[in-house]
């Protein structure tokens, strides 16, 4: 790797179970949207825009224009489908009715 050069990782995860990781090398001075830009992962999803994902670095949220540094992770975050208080819910009394009947 030259010189003046960042090596980072972007993690995004498709569907539940499944996490592409795309190794991007990037001039130094890259920003988190520079590297999701790269990954061509927007390019995957249907309704996938810069603007409105939720992306960190390891694990902490951080804004499109966050500065990377050499060997970041970059984890785009995909929107929950169900809020999880309510599947706990969901879950709960299916097991009751299970329980119930057997």
């Amino acid at each position: 790797m030259a010189s003046g050069e960042l090596k980072v990782e972007v993690l995004y995860s498709p569907g539940p179970g499944a996490v592409e990781c795309i190794t991007l090398q990037l001039p130094a001075g890259s920003t988190v949207q520079d590297a999701v830009l790269a990954s061509g992962v927007l390019s995957k999803g249907e309704g996938l825009e810069i603007a409105a994902l939720s992306v960190g670095v390891w694990g902490q949220l951080r804004a499109p224009a966050h500065p990377l540094r050499d060997r970041d992770r970059v984890e785009i975050y995909r929107p929950l489908r169900v809020d999880p208080m309510e599947a706990r819910r969901q879950r709960q009394q299916s097991q009751r009715r299970k329980r119930a009947a057997g």
